[in-house]
């Protein structure tokens, strides 16, 4: 579930008024409004505002036609239908953010005079994102809609309670009387206000532009009444979020326990009459011998066998040289009935090949161009590039790695023949092994690959994969456990 979007209909509801029921008895906010106009001249003329705040200050109507209009402070009167983003409840009223407060961004404050910790007798100082640090002086006392003013997160809305200083890069928002402070401070955090930013390097919001927003305004009864409910939705919201993040941590490490159980040789039963895995790896050297005689593989002068000695030690064994104890290169002990080998005595490794912006294209015309982890999603691969001339083609049945960037993306090839770009490698099974189950161990060994990458763009090589000890149940037992962890995960 996005919480993040979730958070954003509740807002939305709650501004389109339909996220509680209308009132008739309720005051219709047009008479707010007026109130608002009333208080907003005493205010000039208590010296509390001054002229120039309430000078733009302007009417919204709605026609006999049913259309919007405004009417200025110089009596002329336009149609501004199309500035309506949406319809409101009849009780409702539009106006422009000014008509319910007043903004005003703070002051300066230098770095050197902004403590990152709080002190004696210190007061948060507030920025364009929040709590910046702490100073020696407050600029205001009370409850407030903070908007930030300047930045990538220009027009978000924080709120600041009791004594604080507001910088430059803060919009403290000063309320009129009848405006509901929760209400308000949901509604502009739902009017998305970043959107109104200028200046691409660093957006910015104008004040005046801000206060010329348009808002839907409800009754204050209704108001109220928006925002606790808003207030308790966002609660549900934010909870869900957590438990799915507890949730998703908890699938998390119970899918790494069971991979760990099933390369182990724990997660399923061994079966007596199954035939060994010594014996299947016997088969597989047999079978590559015929390919080598019949000039189809090239010999590996570096393959090598891994057995367990008398002593119970594992040692392994290339074609010249004597056997060398490899036992604490070995992982963990296994069923007597498994062994152990190197991926490359198993496998071919197929290093991928960039192509030119000339060689490809986003139109489906020719094979799929796999270039790295953009590619992957969740085990599955996105298929958005072609080509007319690839150079390395993977086959379906391929286990396809992701080596330099994002290191440690699996997916099996289950679509056909494509490219692969260096950031790509292709594991072929030519022999009996089940590629659901060297997944397995590939994935077991991901975080020990991302160690080994090198490289400003981190990146892994051939011999880091070819070299891995894999842990070979029998056939039949593969099979198993591949259905067993699918079952499980």
């Amino acid at each position: 579930m996005d919480t993040k979007a979730l958070r954003q209909k509740i807002l939305d509801l709650a501004i389109r008024g339909k996220l509680v029921p209308q009132e008739p008895d309720d005051e219709p906010a047009s008479v707010l409004l007026e109130r608002i106009r009333e208080e907003k001249k005493k205010m000039v003329k208590d010296g509390k505002l001054k002229a120039k705040d309430i000078k733009n200050d302007t009417i919204i109507f709605k026609g006999e036609d049913n259309l919007h209009y405004e009417k200025f402070p110089d009596g002329t009167v336009k149609c501004i239908e199309d500035e309506i983003p949406f319809n409101i409840p009849d009780t409702w009223a539009w106006c422009r953010i000014r008509d319910i407060c007043n903004m005003s961004a703070g002051k300066s404050k230098s770095a050197d005079k902004i403590s990152d910790a709080p002190f004696e007798n210190s007061y948060p100082c507030f920025g364009g994102n929040g709590i910046r640090g702490y100073v020696d002086e407050y600029s205001n006392d009370g409850t407030y809609s903070i908007v930030g003013r300047q930045g990538a997160l220009c027009g978000n809305v924080n709120i600041a309670s009791g004594k604080f200083y507001a910088t430059e890069h803060a919009v403290v928002t000063y309320l009129y009387s009848m405006i509901d402070f929760k209400w308000s401070n949901f509604c502009l955090e739902g009017l998305n206000l970043n959107r109104f930013a200028t200046g691409a390097a660093q957006p910015g919001l104008s004040v005046a532009n801000v206060l010329n927003v348009l808002l839907p305004l409800p009754p204050f009864n209704e108001q109220r009444n928006i925002g606790q409910m808003v207030d308790k939705a966002l609660i549900i919201s934010n909870n869900l979020g957590t438990e799915k993040d507890i949730l998703l941590e908890i699938i998390a490490k119970t899918k790494s326990k069971i991979l760990d159980l099933a390369i182990r040789g724990k997660l399923v039963s061994q079966n007596e009459t199954d035939e060994p895995a010594s014996d299947l790896l016997e088969r597989i050297r047999s079978e590559k011998d015929a390919l080598i005689k019949q000039g189809k593989l090239k010999r590996d002068k570096k393959e090598s066998i891994i057995y367990k000695g008398d002593d119970n030690s594992y040692y392994e064994k290339k074609p010249e040289g004597n056997p060398f104890n490899i036992s604490a290169e070995v992982p963990f002990r296994i069923p007597d009935s498994w062994s152990y080998a190197r991926l490359s005595s198993l496998f071919e490794l197929l290093s991928g090949r960039d192509l030119t912006t000339s060689e490809y294209n986003d139109e489906a015309n020719g094979i799929p161009y796999i270039t790295g982890a953009s590619n992957f999603n969740k085990g599955e691969v996105i298929l958005n590039r072609w080509t007319s001339v690839p150079q390395v083609i993977t086959h379906t049945g391929d286990l396809l790695i992701t080596c330099k960037g994002t290191v440690g993306e699996l997916s099996i090839n289950s679509f056909g023949d494509a490219h692969i770009a260096r950031q790509v490698m292709a594991i072929r099974n030519p022999f009996m092994m089940d590629i659901g189950y060297i997944k397995l161990c590939i994935a077991y060994y991901v975080e020990l690959l991302k160690h080994k990458s090198k490289g400003l763009i981190p990146g892994i090589s051939r011999g880091d994969i070819l070299n891995l000890l894999i842990p070979i149940p029998p056939m039949s037992e593969q099979h198993r456990i591949v259905c067993l962890f699918d079952t499980f995960t």
